[in-house]
């Protein structure tokens, strides 16, 4: 049997952990009743969705009732913004946004503008960051919401959130940060982070595809933007993913318990990547910021070749991506590489590689062994073509 190409693209997903496929098991088989239903089978269903609901919320330090659960993190993203807009529409018409966000943030945002709404999209520096003053300067007294993220899901660059939220906080606007890409790798905590929504992603950290969570902080005027049932307290109709909302309880768990394990893997893996690529490749640039981002991802822009022909070249040996797995076969620059301040070259020539639990210290060194050979044949190439 053929090998599998070595995973470094555990931003764009991961896969689900033994123990989360364990516990999912008996709610597809004989624990299969509807959360809603009065009998025995429902019961054990309402109860394992609660249990599930209180770990998603201690990973996040949370109420329970503050949790609720959706079919994935753009569809949070999207009661986040317009479960706001709908319920403070009459009076806050204004919104803000950073211009890095990923587009389950941003295509929510220009709906909006498309409505009627006034949309401020707030620069990023050459590494990725907003700065809390930008923000507080676009802020207006018809600012109904601010959102942006907890860290970027292509450079990891980590936002000041907490320091925005103390500016949004004496503003009385609401602050929303998508954590998506963070859950499982930083410390999320509400209290020190100050925000009133925040979106969680369970494909992110080692549950299934197919079930993300919004926390609403209690008291946050939010409306539903489905009508249906009264499922999640009647923010989020439809019969729950019981098994699914199972499996990211315990993804939870799991990343609370091994959040301090995890980043030191990551980030000692990570370094190691990144300090043999530097070895081997001259001019190889680091994307995002060197200290303050997430303790997995590394993005670097090799010179003088494409990103996307380079990983073409080792894709029977490795797995990963030039940017946002939402539009990766876009042959265009990354949008959060442009709100950068990137060039052509340097914006073509990036690639996103991402390690998580599973990945060795043996599958780094052969992944780097192998991007720098291929560079170096794709160096080769261009300069005999050049010279013919």
């Amino acid at each position: 049997m053929k090998a599998q190409p070595i995973y470094l693209d555990y931003n764009a997903t991961t896969p689900v952990a033994p123990e989360v496929a364990e516990a999912m098991q008996p709610f597809l088989h004989e624990a299969f009743g509807n959360p809603s239903s009065s009998h025995a089978y429902g019961h054990v269903a309402r109860d394992a969705v609660m249990q599930a609901r209180q770990r998603v919320a201690d990973l996040i330090g949370a109420s329970p009732s503050e949790v609720f659960f959706t079919g994935c993190a753009t569809e949070a993203n999207n009661l986040a913004l317009l479960g706001v807009a709908r319920a403070l529409g009459r009076s806050k018409r204004h919104l803000v946004i950073s211009a890095v966000e990923h587009p389950a943030v941003m295509a929510p945002a220009k709906y909006l503008a498309q409505e009627g709404w006034d949309l401020s999209v707030v620069p990023v520096d050459e590494y990725g960051l907003v700065s809390p003053f930008d923000i507080a300067e676009a802020l207006r007294p018809d600012t109904a919401l601010v959102s942006v993220m907890c860290a970027n899901n292509e450079v990891g660059s980590i936002e000041p959130i907490a320091e925005i939220a103390a500016i949004t906080r004496r503003k009385s606007v609401l602050l929303h940060t998508d954590a998506a890409q963070a859950a499982g790798k930083i410390p999320l905590d509400i209290a020190a982070l100050g925000v009133d929504l925040l979106t969680l992603a369970g494909h992110k950290f080692y549950a299934p595809k197919g079930i993300g969570a919004l926390y609403v902080r209690a008291g946050t005027p939010i409306r539903s933007v489905l009508h249906g049932a009264e499922q999640e307290h009647e923010l989020r109709p439809g019969t729950e993913n019981v098994p699914a909302i199972v499996g990211f309880g315990v993804a939870a768990q799991l990343a609370r318990d091994r959040l301090a394990q995890a980043q030191h893997h990551s980030k000692q893996l990570r370094d190691l990547l990144h300090q043999r690529l530097r070895e081997s490749i001259p001019g190889l640039m680091l994307n995002g910021h060197p200290e303050h981002r997430l303790p997995n991802t590394l993005h670097v822009s090799f010179p003088a070749v494409s990103g996307r022909e380079l990983l073409s070249e080792v894709g029977s040996i490795l797995a990963a991506s030039v940017g946002s797995a939402c539009h990766s076969e876009l042959d265009t620059v990354s949008g959060v590489l442009a709100a950068m301040g990137f060039g052509p070259a340097r914006a073509a020539g990036a690639v996103r590689l991402s390690v998580g639990w599973m990945t060795t210290h043996a599958q780094v060194e052969a992944a780097a062994a192998a991007l720098a050979n291929a560079w170096q044949r794709l160096r080769r190439g261009k300069s005999e073509t050049a010279s013919a």
